[in-house]
């Protein structure tokens, strides 16, 4: 992994820092990290893993798997569809047609922001705490939240508001759209480092149980459910070529984080910045193109 992280830093020249949120423009480009878990809990790691980033859209399959939890994969299939949109990660419909829950799917913005509203919970604030929760049980260990992202998140959200009532006006959306946002935001401000990305990606490819211990933590079926979507949806509308360079289950995000699924055999997390205009880490496709190549990681 250290030769082959060497190999790909380079290739961080070639992509941006995202700077639509002012606090992610502090980030390093050139920095890049890997670390990786087996289902059986051995550990290898490289480069800037330890190094603390914001979960951003990394976040999206653990608002999916809290709202199965709390609802079922019925409902929640009834209020956000399963379907490639093949537009960018905050697009608004563009077609003439009326807005359904069959446009938009849990990793993308509208569908991330209609799962907020599936969490259970007597508030927002309740509803983002069990979220939280549920991210430290996936991560394997004490996470927070960045609250200076959180509050750059929150001033110049103007794009997802828009979203969001695009969503309330197509009765898409139930309850306080503001409230609705606020959890969105903190939830994408939540603090991780490559080694959490990996034990996320541990648990999915164990089919629900915690590495070592092999404690169950969802059934899985919702492991099925969201390795699914990942596959189609992960990379934004980069997930087809994805499929064909890479060929796993994954999940970017725009603070550079990367968390990916080898089924039953490993979790992986990776962080670098430096993103193409998809909003995906350049020199963490890279490397995980090389790895999968040399460790035959596609599952296809």
């Amino acid at each position: 992994m250290e030769r082959l992280l060497e190999e790909c830093r380079p290739a961080a020249g070639q992509g941006k820092v995202a700077d639509y949120i002012p606090e992610l423009s502090k980030g390093d480009p050139e920095a890049l990290g890997i670390y990786v878990i087996g289902s059986e809990g051995k550990r290898s790691w490289a480069g800037d893993c330890r190094q603390v980033f914001t979960i951003q859209s990394v976040v999206k399959p653990i608002l999916l798997l809290q709202a199965l939890m709390d609802n079922g994969a019925e409902f929640v299939m009834s209020r956000v569809g399963v379907e490639a949109t093949g537009k960018p990660f905050d697009a608004i419909n563009f077609s003439d047609q009326s807005l359904d829950s069959g446009n938009i799917n849990p990793m993308v913005n509208m569908g991330a922001i209609v799962m907020c509203s599936l969490i259970h919970g007597r508030s927002y604030d309740e509803r983002f705490q069990r979220l939280l929760e549920l991210t430290r049980r996936l991560a394997g260990g004490e996470i927070g939240v960045d609250q200076a992202v959180y509050r750059s998140e929150k001033s110049h959200g103007s794009k997802n508001r828009a979203l969001a009532y695009l969503l309330k006006s197509n009765g898409l959306l139930d309850g306080d759209v503001e409230e609705v946002l606020d959890c969105y935001f903190r939830a994408c401000s939540i603090q991780v480092d490559c080694r959490a990305l990996a034990h996320i990606g541990a648990v999915l490819s164990n089919r629900g149980r915690l590495p070592a211990s092999n404690e169950r933590i969802f059934p899985a079926a919702m492991s099925r459910y969201v390795n699914a979507i990942l596959m189609t949806c992960g990379m934004y509308d980069g997930s087809g070529e994805f499929a064909l360079r890479v060929g796993v289950p994954a999940k970017s995000g725009v603070g550079g984080g990367i968390m990916a699924v080898v089924p039953t055999r490993m979790g992986i997390g990776i962080f670098g910045p430096a993103l193409d205009r998809k909003g995906n880490s350049v020199a963490g496709i890279r490397l995980l193109e090389r790895l999968s190549a040399e460790l035959h990681l596609s599952i296809f």
